[in-house]
């Protein structure tokens, strides 16, 4: 049986943890070729030599414009083209309410859920353009369905992101460039221990798992170009 992506070149930004490490291997098992892309070199060094050639290790700061268009230029450049961008990074803090949270706080998360997600965006729409062809994936949260206490800083830039896989379909598809956003709810990842409260273990034993999501993902990217998924929202059955 052929492989679901074989041959596709796809990025995950956020690929050393959580949803973007489950993702990097969902899709190096379905034949992708991978950039792999995070702040942390040795994690994805590990996670390269794991996989094998030719996923390559992209260590970067996705709040630095420059640094991001150089891993994209690195990334056309090793392989010919960049079909898929998977945009798994974000960070959430504990100080979530607005009675403690700080404009430094605020900075940090929209710097890390959104404006990342512009960077690496608008950085690699100059490839897919050139292709006529490429999918964006955002993963966002269930947050933005169903608000919650995770914070105002944490739904703004969630909602963000929305809006930027929306405005970005919009204004590229006639490039044949398409966007999806995925919205988990509750899944067993390292952001988690960010809480400011524990979440008990009987409800983190129904959340979902990060290869949940990591299929969700798969689902989406392997569609044939002429499907158009906006929205996926994926929730734990047991908490939905």
């Amino acid at each position: 049986m052929a492989k679901r992506l074989q041959d596709q070149v796809a990025l995950i930004v956020g690929a050393s943890s959580g949803m973007g490490l489950a993702t990097a291997r969902t899709f190096a098992e379905e034949g992708a070729r991978l950039a792999l892309a995070a702040r942390s070199a040795d994690k994805l060094g590990a996670l390269a030599a794991e996989l094998g050639p030719p996923a390559l290790a992209c260590p970067v700061d996705v709040e630095d414009a420059a640094a991001v268009e150089g891993v994209v230029g690195r990334v056309v450049e090793r392989f010919g083209r960049l079909d898929i961008l998977v945009y798994t990074a974000g960070t959430n803090i504990p100080q979530r309410s607005l009675e403690v949270l700080t404009p430094e706080a605020w900075e940090r998360m929209i710097g890390a859920n959104l404006t990342g997600a512009f960077y690496c965006t608008r950085a690699v729409l100059p490839a897919m353009r050139s292709q006529q062809a490429g999918l964006i994936i955002y993963v966002s949260s269930a947050a933005v369905q169903r608000p919650d206490v995770s914070g105002v800083s944490y739904q703004a830039s969630k909602h963000g992101v929305v809006g930027l896989a929306h405005g970005t379909f919009r204004e590229e598809r006639d490039h044949g460039v398409r966007t999806c956003v995925i919205f988990p709810g509750l899944t067993d990842t390292p952001l988690v221990l960010k809480r400011p409260t524990p979440t008990p273990p009987e409800v983190m034993a129904k959340a979902l798992q990060p290869g949940d999501v990591a299929e969700a993902c798969l689902f989406v990217a392997a569609l044939p170009p002429r499907t158009y998924v906006p929205e996926l929202v994926l929730m734990p059955a047991g908490l939905a």
